[in-house]
């Protein structure tokens, strides 16, 4: 038995008109009660292909987007676990995005030298940054069939992100706010190289990086109070961690 060809256009339960309206109608929601987030792409550089993961990969690309945070009453997850080693913040959240918008938005076509992981959808890995709380969600999964095909038609991208584990990944996007959390905490020691007043680093005779020999936070930055937070404290004898802490995320 054939479905009905006054209601449903070819294989699809809808017509094409029923399809554009409600997708129009999912957009404008989104507009209406969503966030203004920065899309960031992965861009691999020297991918493992045992282990299938690229420890230098870099992000240089933001693309702004309303996005609906389904966690309205907060952030999901684990929320902060005091650990013996510090603390770890285990926030999740799960942001809904239109299929249409990205693919309006971000066109992976441009980039030509197939460095993107997918180019069809967000990829698993790639990063999220919400400015309203200036964090970094790394995307865990992306569920592109909830809702089901209503009328034939998937509309959004419900993305499940976690806190990202910042580990001195080259961020290069343009914009300060985010580019900032490169400079603020990072750990790449090249960073501390020698340089002219033209900019250009100094090298030495083997073409080695020239690098300073220390460097303190708290001197690099007048504001910053990391050297009262390194010594113990008369009142509980208890030990502060640092930003830089390896064990903990604070």
């Amino acid at each position: 038995m054939a479905t009905n060809v006054y209601f449903q256009s070819g294989d699809t339960s809808g017509s094409t008109n029923e399809q554009r309206l409600v997708e129009d109608l999912v957009i404008e929601s989104l507009k209406i009660y969503g966030h203004d987030v920065y899309y960031m792409p992965r861009t691999l550089v020297n991918r493992d292909t045992i282990f299938d993961e690229d420890e230098l990969s870099k992000f240089t690309q933001s693309y702004p987007l309303e996005m609906y945070m389904e966690n309205v009453e907060g952030y999901d997850g684990e929320g902060d676990l005091f650990t013996r080693f510090g603390i770890e913040i285990r926030d999740q959240a799960t942001f809904i995005l239109s299929k249409r918008r990205w693919e309006q938005m971000v066109d992976r076509e441009e980039d030509s030298g197939g460095t993107f992981q997918l180019t069809a959808r967000p990829a698993e890995g790639d990063l999220l940054y919400f400015p309203k709380t200036k964090s970094l969600f790394e995307i865990k999964l992306v569920e592109f069939q909830n809702p089901f095909y209503q009328l034939g038609k998937i509309y959004v991208f419900r993305m499940q992100c976690e806190l990202f584990e910042y580990s001195s990944e080259r961020l290069d996007t343009g914009d300060s706010s985010i580019d900032g959390i490169e400079d603020a905490q990072s750990l790449d020691i090249l960073q501390f190289q020698f340089q002219l007043e033209d900019g250009d680093l100094l090298r030495l005779e083997d073409n080695d990086s020239l690098i300073l020999e220390s460097f303190m936070t708290n001197r690099g930055n007048v504001g910053a109070d990391n050297a009262d937070f390194d010594t113990w404290q008369s009142a509980s004898n208890i030990l502060d961690f640092t930003e830089t802490n390896p064990f903990g995320e604070i």
